[in-house]
């Protein structure tokens, strides 16, 4: 265990009177799942959630103690910029917290996990580092018992099941999506971008099942009443889940750890998922040709795709250029070395710490390059980390896939010094 942990943590971690715990010394207090908690000590829900989770947390304690073990720590990753506020929020919590003056470390955890809002709990594996549960705010919601304790992820089949609606007001079983691809759509009436995403998405819906292709889609609904729900879903021509069923509207929520909306999930007929980013894929892909949509190792840079960028660090290969060919043979030079990446994360079963773009000439670029304070050179290698508010650049007369991949290499190796975005 304390082999995964320390790579992920560090040696240290600090406890609310100042002491430092080495990480090492988990496993022998018993500790089987490690809750990463991203947050900080301002604002309405920060507070809120620390509260509950303390309570949580409590409970677990209390029966460590009366079992003689301990099967759940918390280490907070604080979103503090300054110390001594970091400080009086690690007094004031019952658990662990990584140190404040760890902030490459604290970074590279943001990035692994594509935390884009707080606070934010993740439930990993305590021997393995591996992700059990992404969305642990509703685990402390729903569960708050603990009975479901360790809360690892279960098959689509047996979290989706049970009645699921047209809105006709018809009811059918969840088995009858058995063998098809099935979107997993997580949307509500109050939001805006969720309603144009709808309209898109009857159309590519329509013009799939017009192709003859297996396929469902299923809402999930984040709306605030079961009338807007109602409203809502008179627009869809696919299936949902009972908005009475918080329950299972829950678990499809923890399953797939949705932090925002809309998101559109494609599993395959096995119940896997096929891309979590299927709401870019419809809007790129408006007449459904590359549907099912099984995730491209290097992406052309769009308006649509944009929105990537802030979920970690990214290649981008600029080419300044309007002309497709010159494109593709930019995508054709970096995918041997996206593939290879994307590949042996995947054997590790954890997602890849880079996405692969190539960035043509148009007003979106741009503006990236002004935002990002770029030179103005073409070709040009970059990794953007806009989380870090952190650029690195290679600036040569002439991109190789050699100078792609040395550079990559030293970016995970952390070889790499950070210019400010």
């Amino acid at each position: 265990m304390a082999g995964a942990l320390t790579d992920l943590l560090g040696e240290v971690l600090v406890a609310a009177d100042g002491e430092e715990v080495a990480v090492s010394a988990l496993a022998a207090r018993g500790v089987s799942l490690v809750g990463l908690y991203f947050g900080c000590s301002l604002g309405g829900p920060c507070a809120q959630l620390g509260a509950s989770l303390a309570a949580f947390y409590g409970r677990f304690r209390g029966e460590a103690a009366a079992a003689g073990g301990q099967r759940l720590e918390i280490v907070f990753v604080s979103a503090e910029q300054e110390q001594q506020q970091w400080q009086e929020a690690v007094r004031a919590m019952p658990w662990l917290a990584l140190p404040f003056a760890d902030k490459h470390r604290k970074l590279k955890l943001w990035n692994k996990y594509r935390v884009s809002n707080i606070p934010s709990l993740i439930f990993i594996d305590a021997s393995s580092g591996k992700v059990v549960c992404r969305n642990g705010l509703l685990v402390i919601r729903d569960d708050p018992e603990g009975l479901e304790f360790p809360w690892g992820p279960k098959p689509f089949s047996e979290v989706v099941a049970g009645p699921l609606l047209r809105n006709n007001g018809q009811t059918l079983d969840s088995s009858a999506l058995e063998g098809s691809h099935v979107g997993v759509y997580f949307s509500a009436h109050w939001c805006p971008p969720c309603r144009s995403l709808t309209r898109v998405l009857v159309e590519s819906y329509r013009k799939i099942k017009e192709a003859g292709q297996k396929f469902e889609i299923l809402f999930v609904s984040a709306d605030r009443s079961e009338d807007s729900f109602k409203q809502y879903f008179s627009e869809m021509p696919w299936v949902a889940v009972p908005y009475a069923d918080e329950a299972r509207r829950s678990r499809l929520n923890r399953l797939y750890g949705i932090q925002g909306i809309p998101t559109l999930i494609v599993l395959d007929a096995k119940g896997e998922v096929i891309t979590r980013q299927g709401r870019v894929e419809v809007l790129n892909d408006v007449e459904c040709r590359e549907f099912p949509w099984h995730p491209k190792p290097v992406l052309e840079l769009t308006d649509s795709n944009a929105v990537q960028l802030n979920e970690g660090p990214c290649l981008v290969l600029f080419v300044d250029s309007e002309d497709d060919g010159e494109s593709e043979a930019a995508k054709q030079l970096i995918q041997p070395i996206a593939e290879k990446i994307i590949a042996k994360y995947k054997a590790k079963e954890e997602e890849a710490p880079l996405l692969f773009f190539v960035a043509g000439e148009d007003d979106m670029t741009d503006s990236l390059r002004d935002y990002t304070n770029l030179p103005e050179a073409a070709p040009l290698l970059t990794i953007l980390d806009m989380s870090a508010r952190a650029k690195y650049v290679m600036d040569v007369e002439e991109i190789t896939p050699e100078i792609v991949e040395a550079f990559v290499s030293d970016f995970l190796a952390d070889k790499l010094k950070p210019e400010p975005i």
